[in-house]
Parts: structure tokens; C-alpha cells; sequence
């Protein structure tokens, strides 16, 4: 039985069926928790509808394709996410060329459309705080227009981030896409929200990935992704990938479109700043 007045502790034991011997941490999110063997494991809340669903299966999905490693599900319900704790090291060349190579086995696992949700997830999902549709598409630019460019238009709008004859400046790379997106590639199984606080350096040498945002999508979102938040090594991470899965010509040309999605989801959460980088990102792309 779920209660709302519950601790991580006891949202641990309930949902692994073990019981627990310490809490750490308890104001902040996750927790980290220890059941009575000394494992320890992290209890996440989660109180948007949906939300933990779409994280869980996300978080299975992605580790159903057998290439990037994530941490374990181990129990989950409607508000509460309990999974594996990753012991983590530092970042070093040598392990970022073999995420780079894992990355590349994740993506080319695929998925069955341009915005499939994992099986089992909502197509009302999330990315960070912000609302996330997973709805199918047949072609990617006409998808990544209406899922995931307009929608946050729209949205930055509505807070005063953007204004709204800026709205026009999307609205045109938008109806440009199908002469931008490069070559046409197959739907990716895509981390989603691949920023470096995503990518965990594991003390074994091997990289995790959590709170994914996971859809079918093009594989060159998750890397943009990468470069616009900074990520260690990632000239190795791109040498990896590149060895294991080259990618499409002009490549290096097209990262400023795939990242208008994270900067104008971070422009209707945190702001005019990210506004502003997206409609520099967007212009440039127009004058390119």
C-alpha cells in the first residue's frame, strides 16, 4: 500500500522486499538507501503523473539493447523509483571510447518510429520537468518539428520567455527541415536527455546513463546533446562512436538543429538566457 507520508526507507523495503539498514541524505532526491546485505540503492520521487513510468521503462528499454549500461530497476510504483547505486570514478579517455562505441550499439538497436515511447512507457512523458509527447512519426523533420521544436516554441511563449514575433524565427527553420536533416536514417533508441549530469563515470571503467527521456528519435540528437552541455572526452566519445557507426556527411553542420530541442525545453524552464541561445542556434542555421 502506497502512503504519501512514507520515508525512502520504507519505500525500499516495500518495493525490493528486503529489509533496510540506513538512510543517507533523506532531504535530498534520490537517496541513497542501504538494504540489510549493504547493498546500496537509490530511492527516487517522483509526484507528476507518469512520470516514474516513463523513467522505468525508459530505463529498461535502454538497457534491453545490451550496449550502454544502466542501473537496474528494482522496484517501482506510481510516485517511487528504487534502482541500483553506481560507484563512480573519473572520467578517462579510454572508457569514454568505449561509451562512445556503446552509444553507437544503443542507437543502432533502434525503434520502431520517430517518437515511440519504450514499451510500457506513456506517450505523456517527460524531459526533466518539462512535458515530453511521445507520439509516432514517419519522417523525422516533420516529427522533430511538431514534437519537439514547436511545442517548446509555444510554451516559451506562453512564460514571456520568447516573444512572439521570435516565434516566427522557428517557425521558418522548421519549414526548412527537410533540407537540413542530412541523409534520412532509421529511428534511433535514443538516451533522450544525454547531458553530461546524465552520464555517470563508473569506478569499473564503465559508463552508465540515468534519468533518460528515452524515444525513438535521430541518433544525432543524443550527441548535440552532449556537445552543448559539455561532456569529459568528448573528442574520445566521438572517436568511438565514429569507429563503431560513422556518421552522415555534414554531420558537424547540422548539431546547432538538434540542439533547439534541449535549449528550448531549458527556455521554457529556466528562461530568456537559453531563449536566446536557441534563436542564435536557429538563425545561424538559417544563414548557414
Amino acid at each position: 500500500m502506497v502512503t504519501r507520508d512514507e520515508d525512502p526507507g520504507q519505500v525500499a523495503a516495500r518495493l525490493t522486499g528486503r529489509a533496510v539498514s540506513g538512510t543517507y541524505a533523506v532531504s535530498a532526491s534520490p537517496v541513497e538507501v542501504r538494504l540489510d546485505d549493504g547493498t546500496p540503492v537509490m530511492v527516487k520521487r517522483a509526484d507528476i503523473p507518469g512520470a516514474v513510468r516513463a523513467e522505468a521503462a525508459g530505463l529498461r528499454w535502454l538497457a534491453a539493447a545490451g550496449a550502454v549500461r544502466l542501473p537496474a530497476v528494482l522496484g517501482c510504483d506510481e510516485r517511487w523509483l528504487v534502482t541500483e547505486r553506481v560507484a563512480t570514478g573519473r572520467p578517462d579517455p579510454e572508457a569514454a571510447f568505449r561509451f562512445g562505441q556503446a552509444l553507437a550499439a544503443l542507437h543502432a538497436a533502434g525503434a520502431p518510429c520517430f517518437g515511440a515511447a519504450p514499451p510500457g512507457g506513456p506517450e505523456d512523458a517527460y524531459i526533466g520537468l518539462a512535458p515530453m509527447r511521445n507520439a509516432p512519426g514517419a519522417e523525422w523533420s516533420g516529427w522533430y518539428a511538431e514534437r519537439r521544436v514547436l511545442p517548446y516554441v509555444r510554451g516559451a511563449v506562453e512564460r514571456g520567455t520568447l516573444r512572439p514575433g521570435e516565434a516566427a524565427v522557428f517557425e521558418r527553420l522548421c519549414a526548412r527541415l527537410p533540407e537540413l536533416a542530412g541523409p534520412a536514417e532509421p529511428p534511433a533508441r535514443l538516451h533522450g536527455d544525454l547531458w553530461s549530469g546524465n552520464v555517470l563515470w563508473g569506478a569499473d571503467g564503465a559508463v552508465r546513463l540515468i534519468d533518460p527521456a528515452a524515444h525513438g528519435g535521430h541518433r544525432e540528437t543524443d550527441l548535440a546533446m552532449l556537445q552543448l552541455f559539455g561532456c569529459p572526452h568528448l573528442d574520445r566519445v566521438l572517436a568511438g562512436y565514429e569507429e563503431a557507426a560513422p556518421l552522415a556527411d555534414g554531420w558537424r553542420a547540422r548539431v546547432g538543429v538538434h540542439q533547439l530541442f534541449p535549449l528550448l525545453v531549458h527556455a521554457v524552464l529556466f528562461g530568456r538566457g537559453y531563449a536566446e541561445q536557441a534563436l542564435t542556434v536557429a538563425r545561424e542555421a538559417l544563414t548557414a
